[in-house]
């Protein structure tokens, strides 16, 4: 294993994300605080608490599950692409270094990159409402696991596109849309039995379940369940990567 290259690329990427904190911190936290304020502070004091859980506080796993999705897709899917687009990714092929060394420092950066933003998140929510964290070493777990996961998933976005507006179409057109879908503002017991089968169908809810339930004890769907999803999304992804590097699809010439 040659970690001088995993920690090259590594660094490479974080570096970027210092580069433009605006973009790359301020602006996620902003967008999620202003959430926050609108559901948790404002609306949330007129709602009823759900499984004993105060309607603020329970939007908070699913609001940092929100972002962390998104900006996990994104980072990920940007870090690769760049290389594509200038032409250097053809230097990191031909060096000394291998599929799982590459794979590594790109997603390795970008998982860092999103559990920092889930964190930051997690702290701001305190200005706003009261909550408690049950179980924090599952809740680490869950959204270590989240970040790796979505992150091979926006390397392979970025290593199948072919310009920088399809980079978005997938976080933006399918990942929100499933979070928001997928229980972030409510439990999906509160829907008719009907779209609760459907909904059990969408990716997102099995993380979202679990994360919330590292807080509060409470899940929609089996946490045992949750984990395993999880551990299959990424199974996937890890294979589809590991496809791609071996057949050269829309990497090599």
């Amino acid at each position: 294993m040659n970690w001088y290259a995993v920690k090259a690329i590594y660094l490479s990427e974080l570096a970027r994300t210092w580069r433009t904190p605006l973009q790359s911190i301020a602006s996620p936290v902003l967008s999620t605080s202003l959430y926050f304020i609108v559901f948790g502070a404002a609306i949330g004091s007129a709602m009823v608490s759900i499984d004993g859980v105060s309607y603020g506080a329970f939007i908070i796993p699913g609001l940092i599950m929100l972002t962390v999705l998104t900006e996990s897709t994104s980072n990920a899917s940007f870090g690769i692409y760049m290389p594509k687009w200038s032409g250097s990714i053809y230097e990191v092929l031909s060096a000394p270094v291998s599929a799982v060394e590459i794979v590594l420092g790109y997603v390795g950066a970008a998982a860092t990159k999103s559990m920092i933003l889930g964190g930051i998140i997690l702290l701001t929510a305190r200005f706003f409402v009261d909550y408690s964290i049950m179980h924090p070493g599952w809740m680490l777990l869950f959204l270590l696991l989240t970040c790796i996961t979505f992150s091979l998933l926006g390397f392979i976005i970025g290593l199948l596109a072919d310009g920088f507006e399809k980079l978005q179409v997938v976080p933006l057109m399918i990942v929100t849309p499933l979070a928001f879908l997928g229980g972030t503002f409510y439990s999906i017991s509160m829907l008719p039995e009907f779209w609760q089968k459907v909904t059990l169908f969408n990716p997102v809810v099995y993380l979202v379940s679990g994360f919330r339930w590292s807080f509060y004890g409470v899940s929609d769907v089996n946490v045992a369940v949750s984990l395993s999803m999880i551990l299959l999304f990424m199974l996937s992804f890890l294979l589809v990567i590991g496809w791609i590097f071996k057949t050269g699809y829309k990497v090599k010439v």
